[in-house]
């Protein structure tokens, strides 16, 4: 009898534990009324499967489409996204951790460098920033390929892909598609362990987004 109430209360434990680790995957809700655009115009359509693309379009200096009342500390993000193989006209994402329009963590691709043949340019296509600070130029010169890698998948750089990207504590790790290695693994530069969730794209970029789900974990 004791031996199985023991039993009763580890399997209880374990249960909590796991509950506490995390949570389930959520899909965020990608209608025009769940998104706050900065700098953008954002318009939602669906695709051939019933699926909402959300589309932003190209302006200069970057842009967000914030999710409302989104907030992640710790956890996985992932999302689709296609961009286009335009020599600096194709600068996509996802921004997080954001506490303002102008204060966040991001991370982002650059599609027309994801089989450049100059070997310089191909180490960019997988970049992380965290602004207001630490922007691209800044980390570049300082840190040279640090905060940028090439690609670690095969990725038609004007189709969809898939993106994965991992936040626990101070570690950031990017995956493409099924991948089992990041692109990229990083320590934040932000300071901030939570915010929003928004889809981004730089200057002058475009970009298109669907299929985002946030777990959260402890």
């Amino acid at each position: 009898m004791i031996k199985f109430k023991i039993t009763c209360c580890l399997c209880l434990l374990f249960s909590l534990l796991s509950i506490a680790s995390g949570q389930e995957p959520v899909k965020t809700n990608l209608s025009l009324d769940n998104l706050y655009p900065v700098n953008r115009t954002v318009t939602v359509e669906k695709d051939s499967t019933g699926t909402p693309v959300v589309h932003m379009n190209g302006r200069p200096n970057a842009g967000i489409a914030w999710i409302k009342d989104s907030s992640f500390k710790n956890g996985y993000i992932e999302f689709d996204v296609r961009g286009k193989d335009l020599l600096q006209q194709s600068f996509v994402g996802i921004a997080f951790h954001g506490i303002n329009d102008t204060t966040y963590e991001a991370i982002y691709f650059r599609p027309f460098n994801f089989y450049a043949k100059d070997q310089i340019r191909k180490k960019h296509a997988v970049q992380y920033i965290a602004l207001p600070t630490n922007d691209w130029p800044y980390l570049r010169k300082q840190f040279p390929d640090k905060y940028e890698a090439p690609i670690t998948s095969v990725v038609d750089p004007n189709d969809w892909f898939h993106v994965k990207l991992f936040v626990i504590g101070q570690t950031i790790k990017i995956y493409f598609n099924s991948d089992t290695t990041p692109a990229l693994e990083v320590q934040s530069l932000h300071g901030k362990s939570e915010g929003k969730v928004g889809f981004w794209t730089g200057h002058t970029s475009d970009g298109d987004f669907k299929n985002l789900t946030i777990t959260a974990k402890n």
